[in-house]
């Protein structure tokens, strides 16, 4: 192969490469801000001062044979939601999170952000919050559209995160490339 014609190869690789890199930026443009903007306040959570995660709270004590029965401060945590909160309140539950070491139980609401953490050997409570990061956490991995729609096997999420994380792949690889073949271009002129 002659030096002209390796060359011409590399120019027209090289401008395939940067038309593919302006595409998808310009088709993942907002994809890229939200995921962007959502991972940031992600990694904030827990230092933005209550603002996005209430923070873990402390109790009396840390003996569980102390506590009192998960059923009765669930229950507990039921009438704080509806006597201190709203009493409209679904009380699914996504989850209880039992901090041992801490003294606390927190009760996670499935269908709205709203928790309640109780002591766990008094039952008494330490904090009423909104969990905000978790609607981020839904935004940023696209399970917010299996909610809407009502898909239980997260279909839309895994398609999603799997798009992204390809089109963040080749993001970078066209990137790269246009970084270093220009420069791969220039030494091979001089040799």
């Amino acid at each position: 192969m002659t030096e002209p014609t390796s060359r011409k190869k590399q120019a027209k690789f090289l401008r395939t490469t940067r038309k593919v890199h302006r595409i998808m930026g310009i088709l993942l443009f907002v994809f890229f801000i939200v995921i962007s903007v959502s991972g940031i306040l992600l990694g904030w959570k827990k230092h933005s001062n209550g603002v996005l995660l209430p923070a873990t709270t402390k109790g009396t004590s840390t003996e569980l044979a102390e506590w009192l029965p998960l059923q009765e401060l669930e229950e507990r945590a039921f009438q704080v939601l509806h006597d201190s909160v709203d009493d409209n309140l679904s009380l699914s539950l996504d989850r209880i999170d039992v901090r041992k070491e801490k003294g606390i139980v927190k009760f996670i609401f499935a269908e709205h952000l709203n928790s309640i953490q109780l002591d766990g050997a008094t039952g008494k409570v330490l904090q009423i919050g909104i969990r905000r990061s978790d609607f981020i956490e839904r935004v940023h991995d696209g399970s917010i559209l299996d909610d809407y729609f009502n898909i239980s096997n997260g279909f839309i999420k895994v398609t999603y995160t799997t798009m992204m994380g390809i089109a963040l792949l080749l993001f970078s690889l066209t990137g790269f490339w246009l970084w270093y073949g220009p420069k791969r271009m220039k030494n091979a002129a001089r040799n």
